[in-house]
């Protein structure tokens, strides 16, 4: 004799088939990772986040050696709401910020790296992977 599940154990059984697909799904995306910003490569950017010393000056996850800290650290900084405590946090702000950093905020201590529109895009790009 054939047992059929209850109807209060269907729907579960349905939402467990759905959660496994979501994952084997998800899991076959694993290594791809896209750009939040749009022109900029993650990749790229973090070759020229190196390639710049931004760790001269801050702490940044996946850099080597980056554990400078007369900036602050860029651990959370893709999910933060502020770029440098009070420019609202957007891929545009981000950028400008990148490229001209006293232009955004006069005074800050950021100094401006001589970054082309497409290298600012490139490390943006890096950075809102650090969440």
């Amino acid at each position: 004799m054939r047992t059929r599940p209850s109807r209060q154990l269907a729907p579960s059984l349905r939402r467990a088939g759905l959660a496994l697909a979501c994952a084997a799904t998800l899991a076959g995306c694993a290594g791809e990772r896209k750009s939040v910003v749009p022109g900029g490569d993650i990749e790229q950017g973090l070759r020229l986040v190196t390639q710049y010393q931004c760790g001269a000056c801050h702490v940044i996850p996946g850099v080597q050696g980056a554990a400078g800290d007369s900036g602050p650290t860029l651990d959370y900084i893709g999910r933060l709401s502020y770029i440098a405590g009070g420019i609202p946090n957007s891929p545009d702000n981000m950028v400008r910020w990148l490229r001209v950093p006293h232009a955004v905020k006069p005074g800050t201590e950021m100094p401006p790296m001589g970054l082309t529109e497409q290298e600012a895009r490139h490390m943006a790009a890096y950075l809102y992977t650090l969440r």
